[in-house]
């Protein structure tokens, strides 16, 4: 019977990719972004701008004062899409549209 052979060091991991940045670089880096049935968000407090993603097409909107922290999306006949706010609850209607 041989003796068994030592074990071959173990290589070490690759970090995992989190994803590309889907949005223009000079944004920096979102303070909050996720995605949600299709689609994809990203706030950027300081450039006051909220990004939404959908089938490859990006729209732009105003954040104003909101300081966006999350979202709720209903799919439902209204397919309604809220965002969570320090003031609660904003609908996307009640945001600037920019592009």
């Amino acid at each position: 019977m041989e003796p068994m052979k030592p074990m071959e060091p173990m290589k070490a991991m690759k970090p995992m990719s989190g994803g590309e940045a889907w949005w223009p670089e000079d944004l920096g880096q979102p303070a909050t972004s996720g995605a949600q049935n299709g689609m994809r968000y990203a706030f950027f407090p300081d450039a006051r701008r909220l990004l939404l993603e959908e089938n490859g097409e990006i729209a732009t909107y105003d954040s104003g004062d909101h300081r966006i922290s999350g979202v709720s999306q209903q799919d439902g006949a209204s397919k309604s899409l809220d965002f969570v706010s320090q003031d609660g609850p904003v609908a996307i209607s009640a945001l600037n549209k920019l592009g």
